[in-house]
C-alpha cells in the first residue's frame, strides 16, 4: 500500500513536471514567432501639400496599408493631404518640435535648415531623373541626411516630386532668351530667383496656394512646376504654353522627428525603413507614369502648344547658367557640385 501512494505521488510529480516543461515550450516558440515589432503600439501621423491624386498620397496609402499589415496591426497611419495641416514650412516646424511625426517638405523648404539644400534646385544639376534618383540614394543622400540630424530630424529617404517644367501665357520656352522679360512666379528660394534674374526674367515670388490666382489675374505670366502637379492643379486653364525643359528634378524628403524615431526598437526602425524604402520605388514610378501622362493631358485636355527641349537645347540653357553655378560653387564648395556631377556620367 505505502509502495502504491509512493508510486502515485511520483507519477503525479512526473506529470506536473512535464505539463511545465511543455508550457514553457509553448512559451518559448511563442516568443519566437512573435512580429518583428516588440514594443508598444505606434501612431504614425503623416501630412504633406500634395493632392490625393498625386502619387505622393497614393503612393503613402499603399505603405499605410503595408506596413499596418506587417507589424500585425501595432503600427497605425494617419495622412493628411493637401496641406490640411499647414504648408511646407509648418509642417517641417511641427515635425522638428515633435508635434507631428512625419512629413514630406521639398527639399527648397529645408533651406531653413541648411543653404546648402538649394544646391538641389540648382537648374540642370542633373541630366535626367534616373542620375538624380542614383544620387540622392547614394553620398548626396547621406550628405544632407547628415546635415537633418543635427537640426532633430531624421530622413528617411527622398520621394519624387518630378521634373519641373514651365508653362507660360505669353509664349513657348526653348533657348534662354525667351524667358527675358516674363514675370516668373518661383518658390521663395534664393536659387529659384537667381536662376530667372540670371536669365532676364521677373522671378516672383508666391506661394502654391496663390498661384491659380495669380496667373488667373495677370500678376504673373508663368509658372514651373512638374507636369503631374500643373495638370492636377488646372493651371491650363490659364495658361497656353507648356515647354518640357526638365529644368529641376525636384525631391521631397522623408523627415520624421529624431527624439521620436530613437524611442523605437531597433526592429521597429528596421520595418519603417523597409516599408518607406517600398513606398519610394513605388511611388517614383507612379510619378514618372503620371509626368508622362500629364505631358500628353496638358496637350490634349488642357489645349496647351508644347514643346519639347532637346539634349541641346538643355546645354544651350546650362551654359547661359555659367555666372550663376561660379557663384554658388563659391558658396557651397565645387566638392559638392562634384559629388553631383559624377552621377552624370
Amino acid at each position: 500500500m505505502k509502495n502504491k501512494k509512493i508510486f502515485s505521488i511520483s507519477f503525479i510529480v512526473l506529470i506536473s513536471l512535464l505539463f511545465i516543461g511543455c508550457s514553457n515550450t509553448k512559451g518559448i516558440l511563442k516568443k519566437e514567432e512573435s512580429s518583428l515589432v516588440d514594443d508598444d503600439a505606434i501612431h504614425l501621423q503623416i501630412a504633406h501639400v500634395e493632392p490625393e491624386s498625386r502619387s505622393t498620397h497614393r503612393a503613402l496609402l499603399h505603405f499605410k496599408e503595408s506596413i499596418e499589415k506587417n507589424s500585425d496591426g501595432k503600427i497605425a497611419v494617419d495622412i493628411y493631404p493637401n496641406g490640411s495641416l499647414g504648408g511646407d514650412v509648418q509642417l517641417t516646424e511641427s515635425t522638428a518640435l515633435g508635434t507631428l511625426d512625419i512629413a514630406l517638405p521639398s527639399t527648397s523648404v529645408l533651406t531653413t535648415y541648411s543653404e546648402e539644400f538649394g544646391l538641389l534646385d540648382m537648374p540642370y544639376l542633373f541630366n535626367s531623373s534616373e542620375s538624380a534618383f542614383n544620387a540622392l540614394d547614394g553620398d548626396v543622400g547621406e550628405y544632407f541626411n547628415k546635415i537633418l540630424e543635427k537640426q532633430g530630424l531624421v530622413c528617411l529617404g527622398y520621394s519624387y516630386n518630378g521634373p519641373r517644367s514651365t508653362t507660360s501665357n505669353v509664349k513657348p520656352i526653348s533657348k534662354p532668351e525667351d524667358l527675358k522679360g516674363l514675370k516668373m512666379r518661383v518658390m521663395e528660394s534664393p536659387i529659384f530667383i537667381d536662376y530667372y534674374k540670371t536669365l532676364g526674367a521677373n522671378p516672383t515670388p508666391m506661394s502654391f496656394t496663390e498661384l491659380y490666382t495669380g496667373l488667373q489675374q495677370g500678376a504673373v505670366d508663368a509658372q514651373e512646376n512638374p507636369p503631374s502637379l500643373t495638370f492636377a492643379n488646372k493651371f491650363f486653364e490659364v495658361q497656353k504654353y507648356s515647354s518640357i525643359d526638365e529644368h529641376v528634378h525636384n525631391f521631397l524628403g522623408v523627415i520624421i522627428n529624431k527624439d521620436k524615431f530613437d524611442q523605437f526598437s531597433e526592429a521597429n526602425k528596421e520595418l519603417i525603413r523597409k516599408e518607406i524604402d517600398k513606398f519610394i520605388k513605388e511611388q517614383r514610378k507612379l510619378e514618372l507614369e503620371d509626368n508622362a501622362k500629364a505631358i500628353e493631358d496638358l496637350e490634349v485636355i488642357g489645349n496647351l502648344k508644347t514643346n519639347f527641349l532637346n539634349k541641346e537645347q538643355k546645354e544651350k540653357f546650362r551654359e547661359a547658367l555659367e555666372p550663376m553655378y561660379q557663384k554658388y560653387s563659391k558658396i557651397f564648395g565645387p566638392e559638392l557640385f562634384d559629388m553631383c556631377e559624377k552621377y552624370n556620367n
